[in-house]
């Protein structure tokens, strides 16, 4: 347990990363939607191959289910953030609905399969890196002070960490429980990867972040197939 724990932190750590990033590379907009695209492709291999595999489709409704669950958890909540009208709160609370589920498969994976899954981690890193790079950048813009938008980041580090935990104690609770909070993980990741990340990729950098998405995906997926 202690471990999913030390994973998650260090997950979701790569947040404050991306803060430290923003002074030398946030004011490059480019930058920033290209390490975004690329973070996205290799979130989306992370679905297909490590949330939602193939032989997880053999379980039945369940795993559809769990799948719509998480998505609208996703959408509801996101329309919740938007309300805070870009505010910093709003910005954290939206790092926070996909850090979560991310930080809870971590937990997860180590239960059931005795490791971290490399191409999982290596997606939720690549993705938070960007994410918290393009978060600072708005909320320094929205004249939230440094020291606030550290000990944001640093409260949702420890918040991912104990998701994390809870991940790992929830695989040994039924047969098919850890393939049901994957599925509904990757409804929620996926459903935020269409609604923010992709579009805002495009947004910052141009149609070449579709060729980084592709770039992201492939890096995943050769991490993937070599686990």
């Amino acid at each position: 347990m202690s471990e999913a724990l030390l994973w998650g932190l260090i997950a979701a750590g790569s947040l404050l990363v991306g803060q430290l990033l923003t002074t030398p590379l946030g004011r490059s907009t480019r930058t920033v939607g290209l390490m975004m695209a690329f973070g996205a492709g290799t979130l989306i291999s992370a679905v297909g191959y490590e949330l939602i595999p193939e032989e997880n489709l053999e379980l039945g409704w369940e795993i559809g289910a769990a799948f719509l669950v998480g998505a609208l958890t996703y959408y509801v909540g996101a329309r919740l953030v938007d309300r805070g009208g870009g505010s910093g709160t709003a910005l954290f609370l939206g790092a926070l609905l996909d850090g979560i589920p991310e930080s809870f498969i971590l937990g997860l994976g180590l239960a059931l399969g005795g490791e971290v899954s490399v191409a999982f981690l290596a997606a939720v890193l690549l993705s938070n890196i960007p994410e918290g790079l393009a978060g600072t950048a708005d909320m320094r813009g929205s004249g939230v002070g440094e020291r606030r938008i550290t000990l944001m980041w640093a409260a949702l580090t420890v918040v991912c960490g104990i998701a994390s935990m809870a991940g790992y104690l929830v695989a040994d609770q039924g047969s098919h429980t850890g393939e049901i909070a994957s599925a509904f993980a990757g409804g929620a990741v996926l459903t935020m990867l269409a609604d923010s990340m992709v579009p805002e990729s495009y947004e910052r950098a141009g149609r070449v972040a579709g060729l980084l998405t592709v770039l992201g995906f492939l890096v995943a997926g050769v991490l993937s197939s070599l686990q």
